[in-house]
This record gives C-alpha cells, sequence and structure tokens, in this order.
C-alpha cells in the first residue's frame, strides 16, 4: 500500500509526538500508530481536526497521488 498520509513526518517536523495527538484527539494510540504507518486512514474530519491542532492546511497531510 502507497502512503496516503503524511502524519508521522508532519508530526516529526512540529516536534509533536503520535502519544501527544492521540491525547488531543482524545484516541487510542494505536490508531495514530496505524495513521502514522498508513495501514489505516483518519476520516476527512479528524483529518481537518489534525491540521488544526499542527497548524497547517490539511492538503499538507495529504501525498499527492501520481
Amino acid at each position: 500500500m502507497n502512503d496516503i498520509n503524511r502524519i508521522k513526518v508532519v508530526l516529526v517536523e512540529k516536534k509533536r509526538t503520535s502519544k501527544w495527538l492521540a491525547e488531543q484527539l482524545k484516541k487510542d494510540p494505536a490508531t495514530i500508530s496505524k495513521w502514522c504507518t498508513n495501514t489505516s486512514q483518519p476520516d476527512l474530519n479528524t483529518l481537518t481536526e489534525i491540521a488544526e491542532l499542527l497548524d497547517i492546511d490539511r492538503r499538507e497531510l495529504i501525498n499527492k497521488s501520481k
């Protein structure tokens, strides 16, 4: 499976951890881990919430397809 999102990369760029994101979203850390490894994907509402927490445009969280 191709990497669909850039959540892990953006967390590193913003000096945040997946644990921090899990706490902010009130989600299980295992869920965040799945998003960071592109095993599963957040829904669009959650993706928007992540973007707001990280103070970026949500498009920055998505890898462009070819």
